[in-house]
């Protein structure tokens, strides 16, 4: 009769075999689009026990596409390890412009052992209106809005017309003037003195 045997398999001695992970810094922030993150994510990295696990690797990915970005090295995944306090950080994270919520997958390992989370972040909505609030037009204009552009020559050429027209009208007053003074006809044989009446202006005899 055929026997079975079986072998269960148990962690050498001082290895681990439980890992648990877990984000103490920078969960949720919130990050300009196309700016550095606004602060740097932490997870802290522990064994079955509760006790920090130093010399772990700890890696970061970030999205292929979507609101995400890229590390300091210019990849989308980052390696660290841990330190005495069973901590791992990554500081520089360069955030593209799709604003929106996007998940960093995170993995610690050391021997044997593995633990994994996902970290949420935000890229914000970009500002609206800075622009038009920046334009120079809405604070030079000093009159109204037909003014300024094509339509202003129009303008200034009418009234340099009508400045023209106006003073040739009164050139022409003040010859017509000056002529009737002049012109014999305009003289009265009054004896009356001096009389003003009309355009006219007449000198009698004394």
């Amino acid at each position: 009769m055929a026997a079975l045997f079986g072998a269960l398999v148990y962690p050498a001695a001082g290895q681990l075999a439980v890992l648990h992970i877990q984000a103490i810094e920078g969960e949720g922030a919130v990050n300009a689009a196309g700016s550095h993150n606004s602060r740097p994510l932490v997870v802290e990295v522990t064994d079955e026990t509760g006790k920090p696990v130093e010399g772990a690797s700890v890696s970061f990915h970030l999205p292929e596409e979507g609101p995400g970005g890229s590390f300091g090295n210019g990849l989308r995944t980052d390696v660290t390890v841990t330190d005495a306090h069973g901590r791992a950080y990554f500081h520089t994270m360069l955030l593209n412009r799709t604003p929106g919520r996007f998940a960093i997958r995170i993995v610690a390992s050391k021997e044997q052992a593995r633990a994994g989370m996902v970290s949420f972040q935000y890229i914000a909505e970009p500002k609206n209106g800075s622009a038009a609030a920046a334009s120079p037009t809405s604070s030079s204009n000093s009159g109204p809005s037909f003014m300024h552009g094509p339509l202003k020559w129009v303008v200034l050429a009418v009234l340099a017309g009508g400045a023209a027209a106006a003073g040739a009208l009164v050139a022409g007053k003040s010859s017509s003037a000056a002529s009737a003074v002049s012109s014999p006809t305009a003289t009265s044989t009054s004896a009356s003195g001096i009389s003003i009446g009309g355009p006219f202006l007449t000198v009698g005899k004394p």
